[in-house]
């Protein structure tokens, strides 16, 4: 019987799965898919490998109210396509490990509660994150499920690099720079060794630029720094989310303006980054569509924060090697990623304006003194290696024909 390994990718408003097929150590992606819209318009799509469509269909918002709910509509499907097929184990992406997680780990009772503990420190996604492992474990008690953190690719930075200039003892009690996007990073600094060997072990900085942005330091593969710190609404401006802020604004807010610490949570996290900025939307390709100039300052803001945060790793780097822009941004946005490099001339770095239009990998211009890359991220097949290396090391991987 075919082994499966199943992967879940859950955020706020959806649900991103892929089934890939196990063969020995490695794997092959099956069908990939996603729940878009929760609480709005709920729609399942999905596609074989091959890009044939598999499904579309669209749910009432009572239907598919939450990400619990989503993550039910996509084991019914899911499990109705893989009858004659043993799913081995449940990879999860987590954004937060906190202080405790630096490695995947096999979910169970203990480690649940102790996921929850850190909901506040990435209230966007971590209840997000946690529904579907909770459903999952409902339908499947007997399927291991793993737990893959965007925050581990960070652990080991230097001490300066993950340290607030706060007292001692807050750091002690987990009050860190802990990075986000792990996975991406990953998957991508994984990959550069295939595209571009003579740099995969220098000085490179990765910028993961989607609706959650931020930029990481790499040398010898490995995360030096990065612009997300204690949660992932630190560094750079987002879709709706503030990035980096004076810290005297909240208190401002708080105290001079009467708000409640939920509302301006509400307001850093909801109705900040782009969609703050522009009044109109937090979608690039809606804001670089507009003629408002408010769109325009907007993608200008994101870009200058971008260059910004480049130069400044750089600094930490002590010189810059190779620049990778992946995530849906970074791969397809080739007016941010000009307008990124061109405030990075005085560095030396320059681009070929036909290779950036048509998203190609090398973008780079002849005489640039960097290498500049278009990446495409794959945090799910990350989780999938993950997951079925953890299982095949504990042996916990389940051999039972999968069922609902």
């Amino acid at each position: 019987m075919t082994e499966v390994l199943f992967v879940v990718n859950a955020g706020s408003s959806s649900i991103k799965f892929k089934l890939y097929c196990v063969a020995g150590d490695d794997i092959e992606l099956m069908f990939g898919g996603a729940v878009d819209g929760i609480g709005t318009r709920p729609r399942l799509k999905a596609k074989s490998h091959d890009g044939t469509s598999l499904i579309e269909r669209s749910f009432t918002v009572a239907e598919v109210a939450n990400s619990a709910q989503a993550q039910q509509v996509v084991a019914d499907w899911v499990v109705g396509e893989i009858r004659d097929m043993a799913i081995i184990g449940i990879g999860h992406r987590v954004v937060h490990g906190g202080p405790v997680y630096s490695a995947p780990v096999l979910v169970d009772d203990a480690v649940m509660k102790t996921l929850e503990t850190f909901i506040p420190l990435a209230p966007l996604h971590q209840l997000s994150n946690l529904d579907p492992i909770r459903v999952l474990r409902q339908r499947r008690p007997d399927l291991p499920q793993v737990a893959c953190f965007d925050t581990a690719f960070h652990r080991g930075h230097p001490e300066l690099s993950d340290r607030f200039a706060l007292p001692r003892a807050l750091y002690d009690e987990g009050v860190r720079r802990y990075g986000f996007h792990g996975l991406s990073y990953e998957y991508v600094s994984k990959a550069l060794y295939g595209i571009a060997p003579e740099i995969a072990d220098k000085r490179v900085i990765i910028a993961h630029l989607g609706s959650g942005a931020s930029v990481c330091a790499l040398q010898g593969g490995r995360s030096i720094e990065t612009t997300m710190g204690f949660t992932a609404l630190d560094g750079l401006p987002m879709g709706t989310r503030s990035g980096s802020l004076d810290p005297g604004v909240v208190l401002h807010l708080i105290e001079q303006k009467g708000m409640s610490p939920a509302a301006v949570g509400q307001m850093l996290y909801h109705e900040s980054g782009l969609l703050g900025l522009s009044g109109i939307s937090n979608d690039v390709r809606e804001l670089q569509e507009s003629e408002r100039p408010e769109a325009a300052m907007a993608i200008d803001f994101f870009s200058l924060r971008v260059a910004q945060a480049i130069a400044s790793l750089s600094v930490t780097l002590g010189g810059l090697d190779g620049i990778v822009f992946t995530a849906g941004v970074g791969e397809n946005a080739w007016q941010v990623r000009q307008n990124v490099v061109d405030r990075l001339h005085w560095a030396g770095l320059s681009l070929k304006a036909e290779a950036n239009r048509r998203n190609d990998r090398r973008i780079d211009a002849e005489g640039s003194r960097t290498q500049i890359f278009v990446v495409a991220t794959d945090e799910e097949r990350m989780i999938a290696q993950h997951t079925l290396r953890l299982l095949r090391s504990t042996g916990v991987a389940a051999r039972e024909p999968a069922r609902s």
